[in-house]
């Protein structure tokens, strides 16, 4: 995994992904949004990758926006091609990744930053982050899923509020409205995430993939969440992963599983 615009690297199970353009404040540009593609793809494929963690370089940014040199000059077809590519290849595929995505934000995460954030399972900020939409600022709106995962996380109410002012809101704002789970000093936000990382690494792989389809099943509005869970509930019971948890259970010991 050699990239122009990303560290990746596996330790101890966990792909740390951080996004290395530190002086363009990590801003996502279209080769980062093709190389955060390929590493979330190659992610979800990997059995030696139980969790991903990802933080942007520097202690200033996490992401501090999107490339606005290289879509100024896009018409509306173009521009509606840039967010459904966008949101299909890289923010929905982080969502959707059956492996626990935690994004550690050390820094602004604003307009595609937060977009990228709101996209991961689990959300860590520092005490120094600053997060925000302000797409309205350029004439836009937010186009990578931002409206609607920003709705379902804060409600309708404080989205419409954040995204139409353009106000930066502060970590502990952030957490105070369930944008982020966590708020830490910067120096403890990548081992806050490695000790939630760490407790999900004990627990059945299979079973934490049926789980965030499930959960991600319950904010679509062309599925039932409740027919999703059963089914995934079901397909449980089929895994190797299954008899080894019960077994441990009876047996009074920890469980080891294997993802089979």
């Amino acid at each position: 995994m050699a990239y122009q615009n990303l560290l990746s690297e596996i330790r101890e199970s966990v792909l740390y992904v951080t996004i290395n353009r530190e002086q363009k404040l990590n801003a996502l540009n279209k080769a980062t949004l093709a190389e955060l593609a390929d590493v979330i793809a190659f992610a979800a494929k990997n059995e030696e990758v139980r969790a991903v963690l990802l933080t942007g370089a520097g202690p200033k940014a996490f992401v501090a926006g999107a490339d606005i040199s290289e879509f100024a000059d896009y018409s509306g077809a173009e521009g509606e091609a840039l967010a459904k590519n966008g949101q299909n290849q890289v923010f929905d595929a982080i969502e959707n990744c059956p492996k626990p995505v935690v994004a550690a934000i050390n820094g602004f995460a604003l307009g595609g930053g937060l977009e990228l954030a709101m996209a991961c399972h689990i959300r860590i900020a520092s005490e120094n982050a600053k997060l925000g939409l302000p797409e309205v600022t350029l004439g836009l709106i937010p186009g990578y899923g931002g409206t609607q995962r920003l709705t379902q996380l804060v409600g309708k109410g404080k989205a419409i509020e954040m995204i139409t002012t353009a106000d930066m809101i502060s970590a502990v704002e952030a957490e105070k409205i369930g944008l982020v789970n966590h708020v830490v000093p910067a120096e403890e936000l990548l081992p806050k995430a490695e000790e939630i990382l760490s407790k999900i690494k004990l627990r059945a792989p299979l079973a934490i993939a049926s789980a965030i389809s499930a959960v991600n099943a319950a904010i679509r509005y062309d599925e039932n969440g409740f027919e999703t869970e059963i089914k995934e509930f079901g397909k449980c019971f089929d895994t190797e992963d299954f008899k080894e948890g019960t077994s441990a259970f009876l047996e009074k010991r920890k469980a080891v599983f294997l993802g089979k």
